[in-house]
């Protein structure tokens, strides 16, 4: 956990950042009006923000399938000797959310491809140089929830807006070209300047009111999920962090997952496809203040549902964790 002090202010900045950015021409005058500190001021404690480690970046969620990619979850064994090859090896995939984590399956990553893709051949690419002893993916089939947000400590719970649970994946979306540009521009740490996103427009040769509007069409699509801070779990407390499986009967996923959607500390939830070394299902990530927080929680759900077969593993290396990129 970091060792800044954050008075109120920062707490509320740091909410009001996880729920929703604007993307407005001025957005940090906006968030300063909002918390009575001015535009130099949001920019400031954005700036120690960042260099304390607490918030990683700025920037947009975007739903890959929409713009025809395909995520899936990588699980691998790798033997001791070999994850320090690891962070190498990542840093050359679209690959986020990299943990080694406390079980058999020791190394657990989100990779991104664009949907024509062959998974499993990719995959044999990435496992030859780690010499795995096995490798396999978990593509989702239903999203329960993904809303990641750590309360700094001043309660806002009341702003933030679920994503929509029990939510069927959407379609490709059909993509202009102007559509295309500020996707591929947006897609980067945004600059702590009082007009951020005027360079950005300036680089595609268009207005920064045209620019933010065709952000604002993206956003209404659903193309771009939300708008937001990206900030590292530890340093604000929560320095355990669980993914919990189960192994549910079909009958039962729908209402274990509207459960696990419903709890704040939860931000994952997803059904997931099997396999024969895998026969857990549904996947919840729990964050807590500690070890035995998370385990209460799933714990607590596995009575109230009636669901004995889970377990938990908790993340004990992060290797990599970014949003990630998509070109189109």
């Amino acid at each position: 956990m970091t060792d800044m002090n954050l008075d109120s202010i920062d707490q509320k900045l740091l909410n009001r950042m996880q729920v929703k950015f604007p993307m407005i021409s001025q957005p940090f005058a906006g968030i300063g009006q909002d918390l009575g500190v001015s535009e130099d001021e949001v920019i400031r404690r954005i700036e120690r923000l960042k260099s304390g480690g607490i918030i990683r970046q700025i920037g947009p969620l975007l739903d890959a399938k929409k713009i025809n990619y395909k995520t899936t979850l990588v699980a691998m064994r790798v033997a001791e000797s070999e994850l320090e090859k690891v962070t190498q090896l990542l840093a050359d995939y679209p690959v986020s959310h990299a943990y080694e984590r406390d079980h058999y399956f020791n190394l657990w990553f989100t990779l991104a491809l664009p949907a024509p893709a062959d998974t499993d051949d990719e995959l044999k690419r990435m496992v030859s140089p780690l010499k795995a002893e096995a490798c396999f993916s978990l593509p989702a089939i239903k999203l329960f929830k993904l809303r990641v947000y750590f309360s700094s400590g001043v309660d806002e719970q009341a702003e933030i807006t679920e994503s929509p649970k029990g939510e069927i994946r959407h379609p490709e979306t059909e993509l202009s070209r102007a559509d295309r540009k500020v996707i591929n521009e947006i897609q980067q740490d945004l600059p702590l300047l009082p007009r951020p996103f005027s360079d950005m427009a300036a680089r595609l040769e268009m207005k920064e009111d045209e620019f933010l509007e065709q952000c604002q069409a993206l956003l209404s699509r659903g193309i771009i999920r939300r708008f937001s801070a990206s900030v590292n779990h530890r340093e604000v407390g929560f320095t355990a962090n669980a993914m919990a499986c189960w192994a549910v009967p079909n009958e039962k996923v729908e209402p274990a997952g509207q459960r696990l959607a419903s709890l704040q500390e939860v931000s994952h939830c997803y059904e997931r496809r099997t396999n024969p070394l895998w026969k857990y299902n549904l996947f919840a990530m729990i964050h807590g203040h500690t070890r035995e927080e998370c385990q209460k929680i799933a714990d607590k759900v596995s009575a109230e549902m009636g669901l004995p077969d889970g377990i938990l593993l908790f993340s004990t290396r992060e290797f990599k964790k970014t949003r990630l990129k998509y070109p189109v």
